[in-house]
């Protein structure tokens, strides 16, 4: 049974900056779910489905339920810069429970990238250091938590505590494969993030794929795959 890697599951005892306060929309199903006797609200959310290289990570969160805290918005929307930001503003936050989870490339291969990306869901919840009582997942429905669980299309854009989890997968993400980059140089992934770029395709022409690669997907099992004139043979 492939195992993903456990990254993160910490507290942060320290002060948070003024931010969106408990009237914000964002806010809005965690206070209906508070009002209906849920106390631990995890948002889930992952980041790097889609590229061809890199694992894919989720991150699951708690925010705590206090007066004030930072903006939490679509990750998507949000400078690099404003990401970082907002990333240690959710860490600085007190009573706040985090947890991030790596799936690896040769593991998504395995299993594929949908298994991959709710395994990696379901264990950052599991990771929490206060156990969930309610779970909100961004997209579609994900099976096999052990508490109730709802999801949110576009939920990264309507729950405070999948924006949060949003931003946490992506910068996470982000500054492996800024490390990746150092790793494997000449494939650019600290520009692309490992997503299917012309210039990252024209370095996997180059250069052919490196561990880090998905190698079942299309653009990188295409350059494996022995050219027509080879099949003929066969």
């Amino acid at each position: 049974m492939p195992v993903s890697k456990n990254v993160v599951s910490s507290k942060s005892d320290r002060s948070c900056r003024k931010g969106i306060t408990q009237d914000h929309e964002l806010l809005c199903t965690e206070r209906e779910l508070r009002s209906e006797g849920f106390c631990f609200i995890a948002g889930v959310d992952e980041a790097g489905r889609g590229p061809l290289a890199g694992p894919v990570v989720a991150a699951a969160v708690i925010l705590p339920d206090i007066p004030e805290l930072p903006g939490f918005f679509d990750s998507k929307q949000l400078s690099d810069c404003d990401r970082r930001k907002l990333r240690d503003e959710l860490l600085a936050l007190p009573e706040c429970y985090h947890s991030v989870v790596e799936v690896s490339a040769s593991i998504i291969d395995q299993i594929n990238i949908l298994n991959a990306t709710h395994q990696a869901m379901r264990q950052a919840v599991l990771n929490l250091q206060k156990q969930a009582d309610f779970v909100l997942v961004d997209g579609l429905p994900v099976k096999g938590f052990a508490v109730p669980c709802r999801n949110l299309v576009k939920g990264d854009a309507r729950s405070a505590s999948i924006a949060a989890a949003s931003i946490l997968a992506k910068v996470h993400r982000d500054e492996l494969m800024e490390e990746y980059d150092k790793l494997y140089p000449g494939y650019g992934f600290a520009s692309h993030m490992g997503y299917g770029t012309p210039a990252h395709l024209e370095a996997l022409k180059t250069l052919g794929p490196c561990p880090i690669h998905r190698m079942t997907f299309r653009p990188v099992r295409e350059l494996l795959a022995p050219p027509p004139e080879q099949l003929e043979l066969f």
